[in-house]
């Protein structure tokens, strides 16, 4: 097989004739493990790995320091760069509209359009990975806009004034319906995935009640998702967190692929995850970030890769991966040895 038609078999609950697998990491960590191999070839770290899926993204306007080591994005999202051996990696803060007290300062924020984003490479990008699947995108409809409102007034919003929630959700699905169909356009349809992400999970359970879900999350997550399938891709969402309680409801909205299944506590362990939806929607991910991957020797991850692979992928319906982007702190000969559970 493909890797493109590897990923797609796995998708459809097809057998294909090895697990997938894909490759999330920070900058620094792509640092030190090409500093481990030697060269600074990401797409031929990619295929010596055997990984299936290339990541696009649309050019987006540079982000603009604010001062005080402080930068901000086209969106509002702020934030600033701490130091790591090697490379800076981002660390979120309160965003732009943080503390404001009238919505009218929120509507005449100046939001950015779809035409702010240079889709101009990705038909060269997607002829050069033709035999690989094609994930596209950066695509959010809650927490993105939490990270602008500043997630301490989001909460309040949502609870006290929720007109406030749906207008800053509304610009943002407004504007990835529309990305996502030019990007679609631009392709020609070559596109496979489409990434939708919102975390809305913790450690212990999840963020926001099931009721807030159903009225803040899934009505925009449903126009995404339904708009990816009219341009013929596939909907993979990205949630951290304990988000067990939700599954059955993302089922029911479409969504194709669910990373990056956090292993935390008991319900989300690989095999009550098969238990209670396998065949339902296919799995992403899933090889712990938090304690296995910083500490655990590459036989031991290699160990648990291959859990992964015979408990979630023995028939489709599984994409290994880590539980979240590899962070600097992960050892380049545990990251290798996820990849050896595969080959």
């Amino acid at each position: 097989m493909t890797s493109r038609e590897r990923i797609l078999a796995a998708i459809q609950h097809q057998r294909p004739d090895r697990t997938p697998c894909d490759f999330w990491a920070e900058p620094p960590s792509w640092n030190r493990l090409l500093a481990h191999v030697g060269y600074t070839d990401r797409d031929r770290l990619l295929a010596e790995l055997g990984v299936d899926v290339r990541h696009l993204q649309a050019d987006a306007p540079p982000d603009r320091e604010i001062g005080d080591g402080v930068f901000q994005n086209f969106w509002g999202e702020r934030f600033v760069f701490r130091p790591t051996p090697w490379g800076p990696i981002r660390e979120d803060g309160k965003g732009a509209l943080a503390g404001e007290i009238r919505l009218a300062n929120l509507k005449s924020f100046d939001w950015p359009t779809p035409d702010c984003l240079d889709r101009s490479r990705l038909v060269e990008q997607c002829r050069r990975y033709d035999d690989y699947a094609i994930l596209y995108g950066l695509a959010d409809i809650w927490q993105r806009p939490g990270l602008v409102r500043g997630w301490e007034d989001f909460f309040v919003d949502m609870a006290q004034r929720p007109e406030w929630v749906h207008f800053l959700c509304r610009k943002f699905t407004d504007f990835y319906l529309e990305d996502y169909t030019r990007a679609a356009q631009a392709t020609g349809g070559r596109i496979d995935l489409y990434l939708i992400f919102s975390d809305v999970g913790s450690q212990h359970g999840p963020l926001i009640s099931m009721k807030m879900f159903s009225e803040f999350v899934a009505p925009y997550l449903t126009e995404l998702i339904d708009r990816i399938h009219e341009i013929g891709g596939l909907a993979l969402y990205h949630s951290c967190g304990m988000i067990q309680p939700f599954i059955p409801e993302l089922i029911g909205l479409g969504v194709d692929v669910l990373d990056p299944i956090q292993p935390i506590g008991e319900m989300m362990q690989p095999e009550r995850l098969r238990e209670a939806f396998g065949g339902q929607i296919c799995f992403h991910g899933g090889i712990d970030m938090q304690h296995l991957l910083p500490h655990a020797s590459p036989e031991e991850v290699e160990t648990e890769a291959r859990r992964y692979c015979r408990v979630l992928g023995e028939n489709g319906g599984y994409i290994l991966g880590p539980a979240h982007l590899f962070q600097p702190d992960v050892p380049p000969e545990n990251i290798l040895a996820v990849y050896r559970a595969v080959r």
